[in-house]
């Protein structure tokens, strides 16, 4: 490959990103071309953090590595039903305090893009709607429909309010750029018919009429009405246009990984095929980007939908759950985001010339005032040798040559020269004997009816199955189904082997007959119904009870008319003997109750006073619908704080009384489809280069330290439904485990324990070295001195900077292509 030196005008790159007062007032337009700040094109770089995925005290950590990395913008959902939980019930406080997280924005130096929606999908529950929205009579979701439109109104008003209230939009002196209505409409419109058409002229509408100053986008809305523009979803957008001419090109998501499910393999997509994604789309004549996501963080309490989005929405972004830089991802892309900055006027002022030799592979030539800029891209697996202006030049397969001067190429996509870090989960109790926890525990009440047929709290009463999330208004994961039915001597049931048969919408099914447990359920990979049917071997004679305890593991967020899945145990439900129905209790009189006794109680609450005491002998374990408590002390330092849950079934846990979300760590991965090696090569798709298999879908679970107690004792609160071992539950911590790089002749490589420190040198090789981390070996040709000189350079150091050259590290007899592989432990 060309010269790789040191571009001279990635040092300025700060003084190239805008830095907004909150007393100036901005004009936000634009053109075909780019967004324009104050009458500036400009290159938007953006990175999705989502404040209610993670905390206030972790917003400004979050955006200032986002700012290290060359973003220059923060954009999030608006969540509704996090924000109105209960109709005209509003919650704007600790994570979902969203005026807060703008004015973090603003104060960071960064610009702001909110997309209100409201409807959001991010695999958040319900796709961000409340649930009291799907029961208001004669409602239907995202259509021409009056009841919703009004209610859909109200609430983005209500949004646009505030943030006006706040002077939060660029044309108040706040970071606010751009604004989003609806959101990824265009894949399911064809659905709705005319009333879909009519519905997204509403939406433009309703947007307009707030006159804003601010550009409005559409997402997916390849028909999107002007003035609005739509923008492209995708892991690719570099062939997306605009539906008008004067409208930017702008790519709202950007996926940087994907998301899981329980049952679900660790999804990878490398640094290389991002970069090579964004090269294309800016080579392209693209100015404004976001990745989706740049922080993903967790989902706390029961705000994961899908159903079965898993508790982590870490997504493989360039910010892990926990807030640590992803290396290599963030610090490839970094270079990336520098060196596009650095090339801001060009590329939106400069005149476009592409050359087209064949195979996909182009060069792009953008000219402006003498200065010209390009890029050499190469769209197929193989390298290829393109000769572009006297030179030649060896593109890599899949990757995206930059060359700021159209001389000499400064960054390829396929070839990363930055660190990669290892990390590990280490007890808090490191480097001590550990001590089990000790724990406490009570039983989870299993509601029966009395012989008059009462249930104890129950609201709803009803001679048919009712529909959970309506019985429930989704203030709980739990419903319970009880009724009751007499049984005479003669009668068929007796002397035949009988079975429950139970059709059901819900996620996961517990029964019980008269008292006894008879089995539970759930369904394979988050799939909407199954059939639950088990040997009832104690009916008597009078009055048998039939319970079911139905369960939720998040509600559906995407496709046409998700609003109408059923949920919860739609029937029918009933008794069967030698293959036939011989009794049908579906249109029984069923009695209803929401929730289990321990969250009307609050049992998750270490600081509550209850009648009777929690116990601390005859510790049951394997034992379902059990709550358990510990303590434990917060650790030391400020590294990301976990809890490791291997052993436990499913359930929900709580620390000092905050949820951190549903844990599942028996559903375990699937054991196939798995690879040690992953060739960034080729279209990237949601299973390709996925690692975990046969393992816990989800281990570790999350704990911010803002939730936690500075100098006092932390309480771990567990509600166990399946049934688990706490005994070898540990509290740990996330560190840099080791750090490893191979990068380029020509590079400057930056390596970084981050909080710890270099504490011994594992390899080096200088000239051809083979291999991956931890599997480094020396090549033919081979420095004498890099030992050395990396020694000096990088130990007992906690970040240390290498000139990879024949000058710094010494010679290699390699003529050409030399490169630097090098290991340290930290």
């Amino acid at each position: 490959m060309g010269w790789r030196g040191n571009f001279v005008l990635l040092n300025c790159v700060v003084l190239a990103l805008a830095i907004l007062s909150s007393a100036k007032k901005i004009s936000v337009s634009y053109d075909g071309r780019a967004l324009k700040i104050d009458g500036e094109r400009k290159i938007i770089i953006s990175g999705s953090i989502h404040y209610p995925r993670s905390t206030p005290e972790m917003w400004p950590m979050l955006m200032k590595k986002a700012k290290e990395g060359g973003i220059n913008a923060i954009e999030t959902y608006v969540f509704w039903n996090a924000h109105e939980p209960q109709r005209g019930q509003y919650d704007f406080s600790g994570n979902n305090d969203l005026v807060k997280f703008i004015k973090t924005v603003q104060e960071q130096g960064l610009y702001a893009i909110l997309r209100i929606g409201p409807y959001v999908c991010a695999e958040w529950n319900y796709g961000g709607f409340p649930v009291w929205l799907h029961n208001l009579p004669g409602i239907q979701f995202r259509t021409k429909n009056q009841v919703y439109m009004d209610e859909m109104e109200k609430f983005t008003t209500f949004i646009v309010n505030k943030m006006k209230e706040n002077e939060l939009f660029a044309s108040q002196g706040g970071p606010i750029i751009v604004a989003q209505i609806e959101n990824e409409y265009g894949n399911i419109k064809g659905s709705y018919g005319e009333a879909g058409n009519e519905y997204v002229k509403w939406c433009a509408e309703l947007a307009q009429s707030y006159n804003l100053s601010v550009p409005w986008i559409m997402c997916q809305e390849g028909d999107a009405p002007q003035p609005m523009i739509n923008t492209c979803n995708g892991f690719y957008c570099d062939q997306f246009k605009p539906n008008s001419k004067n409208s930017p090109k702008i790519w709202t998501e950007n996926w940087t990984g994907w998301f899981k499910k329980w049952g679900s393999r660790d999804p990878l997509r490398t640094a290389e095929d991002v970069a090579f994604a964004v090269g294309r789309f800016f080579q392209y004549g693209g100015s404004m980007q976001n990745y989706y996501m740049y922080h993903g963080g967790t989902n706390f309490g029961r705000t994961s939908g899908g159903p079965y989005i898993t508790t982590s929405y870490d997504y493989n972004a360039p910010l892990d759950e926990y807030g640590n830089m992803n290396q290599p991802k963030w610090g490839h892309l970094k270079q990336l985001h520098e060196l596009l900055m650095s090339m801001e006027k060009v590329l939106t002022y400069g005149d476009v010339k592409h050359t087209d030799y064949g195979h996909l592979t182009t060069a792009t030539t953008y000219t402006y005032k003498g200065k010209s800029s390009c890029f050499i891209g190469n769209a197929e697996n193989g390298d290829r040798n393109i000769t572009f202006g006297n030179r030649i030049y060896n593109i890599p397969g899949w990757s995206v040559s930059i060359l700021p001067d159209c001389k000499f190429e400064v960054y390829n996509t396929a070839e990363v020269n930055t660190q990669t870090t290892i990390r590990e989960k280490v007890s808090s109790q490191d480097g001590k004997i550990k001590k089990p926890f000790k724990w406490q525990w009570r039983n989870e009440k299993i509601e029966y009816m009395t012989q008059e047929g009462v249930v104890d709290g129950s609201v709803i009463t009803a001679n048919r199955l009712l529909d959970q999330k309506v019985a429930t208004n989704d203030s709980s994961d739990y419903l319970w189904y009880l009724t009751g039915f007499h049984l005479k001597g003669s009668d068929p049931l007796f002397g035949k082997t009988v079975k429950l048969r139970v059709k059901t919408h819900g996620h996961i099914l517990h029964a019980f007959v008269n008292k006894k447990h008879i089995g539970s359920q759930y369904a394979p990979n988050g799939q909407y119904d199954f059939t639950f049917e088990k040997k009832v071997r104690n009916l008597r004679h009078g009055l048998n009870q039939i319970v079911l305890l139905s369960a939720t593991v998040g509600l559906p967020n995407y496709g046409a008319h998700f609003e109408n899945a059923e949920t919860g145990v739609h029937g029918p439900v009933e008794l069967v003997a030698d293959g036939e129905t011989i009794r049908d209790l579906s249109t029984n009189e069923w009695t209803y109750k929401i929730g289990l006794d321990g969250e009307k109680y609050e049992f998750f609450d270490p600081n509550h006073q209850f009648r009777k005491p929690w116990l601390s002998d005859d510790l049951p374990v394997n034992q379902n619908f059990t709550w358990y408590k510990t303590t434990f002390q917060t650790p030391k330092g400020r590294e990301g704080v976990v809890v490791d849950l291997l052993g436990m079934g499913k359930g929900h846990a709580w620390v000092n009384g905050k949820s951190i979300g549903r844990y599942w760590p028996s559903y375990l991965a699937n054991e196939n489809g798995c690879s040690s090696n992953c060739d960034f090569r080729g279209a990237y798709y949601d299973s390709k280069c996925v690692t975990n298999c046969g393992k816990p879908t989800q281990r570790w679970y999350h704990i911010p330290r803002s939730y936690l107690n500075k100098g006092q004792e932390n309480t771990l609160i567990l509600f166990e439904e399946f049934g688990g071992v706490p005994l070898d539950i540990d509290i740990q911590t996330t560190r840099v485990k080791k750090v490893c790089a191979k990068p380029y002749a020509g590079s400057t490589l930056e390596l970084s324990c981050h909080d710890r420190t270099i504490k011994e040198i594992n390899f080096v090789s200088f000239g051809n070295p083979r291999g991956t981390c931890d599997n480094f070996q020396k090549g033919t040709c081979d420095s004498s001195t890099a030992f050395s000189v990396i020694e000096k350079a990088c130990l007992g150091k906690r970040k240390c900077s290498i000139e990879v050259t024949k000058s710094n590290l010494g010679q290699t007899g390699c003529k050409k292509h030399n490169r630097l592989a090098v290991q340290v432990a930290c």
